[in-house]
């Protein structure tokens, strides 16, 4: 292999934590772009989903920030699902 050939070896969780990445960054730019609403369902699973692909990658090289900042990003989703979900149901 000569010094110009780059080989990159994904692991499972590395591909994993690359959707999880795509799927948070999807979300924000929907937002930004008006097609997501902040309160809406999909955006909140999108991140929810997506830092936990994140937490998944971390199996493959541990990161104390990202740990936290990931399962803050899980909980504060889960927050909003839940709100969304209540909202939905005492709105019908």
């Amino acid at each position: 292999m000569n010094a110009g050939d780059a080989v990159v070896a994904l692991a499972w969780y590395d591909i994993v934590g690359l959707a999880g990445t795509v799927m948070i960054l999807l979300g924000f730019f929907l937002l930004q772009a008006g097609r997501l609403r902040g309160t809406g369902l999909t955006y909140q699973l999108l991140n929810l989903f997506g830092a936990a692909g994140v937490l998944v990658s971390l199996l493959g090289t541990f990161n104390l920030s990202v740990f936290l900042l990931e399962l803050a990003w899980i909980g504060v989703s889960a927050f909003g699902i839940v709100r969304s979900l209540r909202a939905g149901r005492t709105a019908g």
